[in-house]
């Protein structure tokens, strides 16, 4: 239904956006990864998959056509949700995923917080053989670049609010947000403590 989006930013948070486009607020679920390259109140463009279930409609968003594509490989696989989908995204880049995959790097998906052995191997079963048959090096996208978060208290917070939308409970994710203070130092990004905090310990 939609292929993407565009309009100035108005709103922004670690996995939300919402695009002003013609007077229309789309409210657009984000991986933490694409939120460190939106600049507020600048014309961004989000490219969507409209997840629909029978109590929601929910729009996700990718800075580009390949992290889409990459989504809904993800998705296709049996036992992987959207949230899930977005996790991985959240947690490892493009070329992470893809390198997993085709080198059957189970302990990199196994990783993410959430994604255990039979989850893991299942999306490299399914996946493999589709992404040997795309050219890596032209698709892949490189990471994105870390930038428009706060080095403050509030990072601690928004990361947190960032985890628990992603699915993950208050208290694990309040001890995963300690322990990676603790262990890399209280200075870190907001997109770099979510990012720590989803790789399994």
């Amino acid at each position: 239904m939609f292929a993407y989006i565009q309009g100035k930013l108005v709103h922004k948070e670690a996995t939300l956006a919402v695009i002003d486009a013609n007077g229309i607020g789309y409210e657009i679920r984000i991986a933490t990864n694409t939120a460190g390259a939106l600049v507020l109140d600048q014309v961004c463009r989000l490219y969507i998959y409209l997840h629909i279930k029978e109590d929601a409609h929910t729009l996700y968003g990718f800075l580009d056509y390949e992290t889409k594509k990459l989504f809904m490989q993800l998705i296709s696989v049996s036992g992987v949700g959207t949230n899930t989908a977005m996790l991985i995204l959240s947690s490892l880049s493009n070329v992470e995923v893809r390198e997993a995959i085709l080198k059957e790097d189970i302990a990199t998906l196994k990783g993410v917080k959430g994604i255990g052995i039979k989850t893991a191997q299942q999306i490299i079963l399914d996946l493999k053989d589709k992404l040997k048959k795309e050219d890596l090096q032209e698709n892949s996208i490189s990471p994105t670049k870390l930038v428009g978060f706060y080095k403050t208290s509030s990072g601690k917070q928004e990361a947190l609010e960032a985890l628990m939308t992603l699915g993950i409970a208050k208290n694990v994710a309040e001890k995963s947000i300690e322990n990676v203070l603790k262990k890399y130092g209280a200075d870190l990004k907001t997109e770099e403590i979510i990012r720590y905090a989803l790789k399994n310990n």
